[in-house]
């Protein structure tokens, strides 16, 4: 209700009010109210990330208490109390851990690392963490504010987002509308002195002239035209909460994503098991039951031992829904047991019977399960495979795995002869094993991400993967999806120069890689980002991502692995968590930037026509009657032009949208005010004053004499009034491409703005043959001599739009160093046509 713009209209309502037009004022106060409510309604949802973080806190807990066991609310929890986790159990404060018995933690939404990290005695567990196998107790160390949770919730309550570039541009256009209104406002006034006008009726005649200039309709058109872009947005499964951000991401030079989720499906799946009698390789989508499985007999039967073994060390396992296979605790666990199924059909592989577990140590990096009469051991290959007999072979294996990105566990086992004494050092246990195979694990990219990612290049974009895996893994799924470049650099957080302008000069490489990183890390890559005058989208899920979502130009967080924090922070939600969608969205971004500039186009060219009458009155010291009057001024820019401009706003994306670059565009440009104020609003205004003078001459007038007055001089100003909306309506049209003629982008394409002319016809017979509408205006039906000429107006406008445009073309492909311009770099310049997109890119901005 209060920014720039908005208060330039309520200036502007209040002077119509004084010229003594009081329904236009009411008129621009409905506008400013209309667009102040609904851009309340969208953005009063914004600021409530930290108000969500009691969804992510569990409503009960479990505590120890003078040693009886109490179910408690968790906002009961004290400092001291002890506090039973088991797994599915969210933890309710920092709690320093007392007792675990194989106890593991997701902590992906603080540290964003996407594997479950093993809580042992002596460790912290984090408030809204959650146990996903094993149990464990805990003593309560820190609670609400003091928490690590609240800590990245007050960070992120902290950061206030940045203003968007949308919301600079427009303040610019306001301020260059205003001081041309209020400039061409106190011109006239100083004119109407000099030719003796009264000073009151000079003041309210340049009053009327300065209201007519300002653009009702931008407001409404902009509103419009980013709800449209989010319609289609939401239809590509991208829900967008800010509306700014609709033209913010299409204005984008960098996005900063995380991997694991966006880049890749989150499903770890086994692909690979090497074994002493060979390699089985396996091809399956996701958890389901089918893969197609490579290997000799004995290498399958080796392998599905060996997958048996991993699965006795494990706890997570696959659910069979009806077919359908879905992970149950741990992925990588989860994963094994699909391994295991896989090599045997498909079918669920016995529960083994465990005498003794000896469960996973960091430090050893290995777990193991006794039986009857076997000793199986699962662990890292550099942990197993030394205490193996005989695996020399292993260490080059485990190598190339690793160069290919995946994740390596090494199976081992050995007989047992008689009892085991439990109380014997585990080391002792485990060693002088035998190894039964290596498995390598994958988590996927997604579907069509390479397409995405080279989409991205072509449209000018800088990428950069911020994540919290491991350094290895990161680098080799960037390399995978086509995100690593040759030469760019991949680094921990805590390698991150501590000086601004030396991390900047590394995030100015394309295809960056910074794993291991802290929030604090990813909320200083987006400053410093900014600072270098980049458009920043950050990507993220987890809580840890809060800040930097909101201190990003456009914070985008996953709809279906996100937490309710990330979403509410963020301005773009993924419902698929797809990075594709962030391409299709790009696209539709900058399709919302085109729309605004035709609207303002056909807006200005409407200015030049409207102008003109006032300008030759001036010029012949106000002997030469005005071909309009204000009245049919705002009559043109409201009950004509405004639908039209509408239609303009909601123009489809095209395929070049993602084909040119990123640039410092500005939506009032030179390039726009030549083709306004040089070629189309000349033509529209040659027209104008055409059929006013010949209403005129078909009156009787002749040069020299007195002009008309009375049914003829209104006859004249209906044949420049109507010789205004015929040219705006082929203007329209017009202003659809700033490249094409619109018979090239096909004239029924865009089927709100032939609805939108319609109505504009209608509105033009209704002000020129309502006899009360028409005396209000002070105009009258033209005689068909002038009106003849005032359909002129509409191919005028198109032949000179067309010259103009194929002009422009022909100088372009003629400009200096033409012989030294590749093919793709013309075409580039010609809006994209032709350019060496990959083939993707107009496929992902449809779908």
């Amino acid at each position: 209700m209060v920014h720039f713009f908005a208060l330039m209209l309520w200036v502007a309502g209040v002077l119509a009010f004084v010229a003594g037009m009081p329904q236009l004022g009411v008129a621009i106060f409905v506008v400013v109210v209309i667009n102040g409510v609904f851009a309340f309604v969208q953005e009063e949802r914004a600021e409530k990330a930290a108000e969500r973080l009691a969804d992510l806190m569990p409503v009960r807990v479990t505590v120890r208490r003078e040693g009886q066991v109490l179910v408690i609310a968790a906002d009961e929890v004290v400092v001291g109390d002890l506090v039973l986790l088991g797994p599915g159990d969210r933890v309710a404060a920092d709690l320093s851990v007392l007792e675990s018995h194989d106890l593991r933690l997701d902590e992906s939404m603080l540290t964003g690392e996407s594997a479950p990290v093993r809580a042992d005695e002596g460790a912290r567990a984090f408030a809204g963490t959650f146990v996903t196998t094993g149990e464990g107790a805990g003593a309560v160390v820190a609670t609400g504010a003091h928490t690590r949770l609240a800590e990245i919730a007050a960070l992120t309550a902290g950061v206030e987002r940045p203003p968007s570039p949308l919301a600079g541009e427009l303040s610019r256009v306001v301020r260059v509308v205003a001081a041309m209104a209020l400039g061409v406002g106190l011109a006239f006034f100083g004119c109407a002195l000099l030719f003796d006008m009264p000073a009151r009726d000079g003041f309210l005649f340049a009053v009327g002239v300065t209201v007519a200039l300002v653009p009702e309709g931008l407001l409404p058109t902009v509103t419009l035209s980013l709800a449209m872009g989010a319609q289609r947005m939401a239809a590509r499964n991208a829900l967008v909460r800010h509306l700014e951000a609709v033209e913010t991401l299409g204005s984008t030079t960098v996005v900063c994503t995380d991997k694991t989720g966006t880049l890749t499906r989150n499903e770890m799946t086994a692909v690979e098991v090497w074994t002493p009698a060979g390699s089985v390789t396996l091809r399956s989508e996701g958890y389901g039951p089918i893969a197609r499985i490579t290997g000799d007999i004995i290498a399958i039967a080796q392998a599905s031992r060996a997958a048996d073994s991993a699965v006795a060390c494990v706890q997570g396992r696959i659910a069979n829904d009806d077919g359908t296979w879905r992970p149950v605790g741990d992925p990588m666990e989860a994963a094994l047991d699909a391994l295991a199924r896989r090599l045997a059909g498909g079918e669920a592989r016995p529960e083994v019977l465990a005498a003794h577990r000896y469960a996973f140590d960091p430090v050893r990096r290995r777990s193991s399960v006794l039986t009857g009469d076997q000793l199986f051991v699962l662990g890292a290959p550099d942990s197993v495979v030394p205490r193996c007999l005989d695996a020399h072979e292993a260490d080059q294996v485990v190598d190339a795995m690793a160069q290919r990105g995946l994740r390596v566990v090494a199976v081992a086992s050995r007989p047992v002869t008689g009892s085991v004494d439990e109380r014997r050092g585990v080391d002792e246990v485990e060693a002088h094993l035998d190894l039964l195979g290596l498995i390598g694990l994958h988590d996927p990219p997604r579907t069509g991400v390479e397409h995405a990612v080279a989409a991205c290049r072509a449209s000018g974009i800088r990428l950069a993967m911020l994540t919290g895996d491991h350094p290895a893994t990161a680098a080799a799924i960037a390399g995978q999806v086509g995100l690593a470049l040759p030469g760019s650099p991949t680094l921990e957080g805590d390698e991150l120069p501590e000086d601004d302008e030396e991390l900047a000069a590394l995030l100015a490489h394309d295809g960056v890689v910074v794993a291991r990183v802290a929030p604090e890390d990813k909320l200083r890559i987006a400053r410093v980002l900014q600072e270098r005058g980049d458009v920043v989208a950050m990507t993220g899920d987890g809580v840890n991502d809060g800040p930097a979502l909101r201190e990003a130009d456009i914070g985008i967080a996953m709809g279906r692995s996100g937490t309710d924090v990330a979403r509410e922070a963020a301005d773009l939600v993924l419902l698929d968590d797809d990075f594709a969608t962030i391409v299709a969205a790009v696209g539709q971004g900058r399709a919302t930037f085109s729309n605004i500039r035709r609207f303002l186009t056909y807006h200005l060219t409407d200015n030049v026509a409207e102008l003109t009458p006032f300008v030759v009155w001036a010029l012949s010291g106000g002997r030469f009657p005005l071909a309009l009057g204000v009245l049919q001024i705002l009559c043109l820019d409201i009950g004509t032009d405004l639908l039209p401009a509408l239609a303009l706003g909601a123009e489809p994306p095209t395929d070049r949208a993602l084909r040119r670059p990123p640039e410092g565009r500005h939506l009032i440009d030179a390039t726009l005010l030549r083709r306004v104020f040089g070629v189309v609003g000349p033509a529209e205004a040659l027209l104008e004053m055409t059929a006013f003078v010949t209403a005129l001459v078909v009156a009787g007038w002749r040069p020299g004499e007195d002009f008309p007055t009375g049914h003829a001089l209104m006859a004249a100003s209906g044949a420049a009034f109507a010789a205004v909306v015929f040219g705006q309506m082929a203007n329209a049209f017009a202003c659809r491409s700033a490249t094409l003629p619109p018979w090239r982008l096909g004239w029924t394409t865009n089927r709100l703005l032939l609805g939108a002319v319609a109505v504009e016809l209608l509105a033009l017979a209704g002000f020129l043959a309502v006899p009360a509408v028409a005396d209000l205006l002070e105009q009258a039906i033209p005689p068909p001599a002038a009106l003849l000429v005032a359909l002129g107006a509409a191919p005028a406008v198109l032949i000179a739009d067309a010259l103009h445009k194929a002009s422009r073309a022909r100088r372009r492909d003629a400009g200096p160093g033409l012989a030294t311009q590749s093919a793709s770099h013309r075409a580039h310049r010609r809006g994209g046509v032709g350019d060496p997109t990959p083939a993707a890119v107009p496929d992902l901005i449809h779908r």
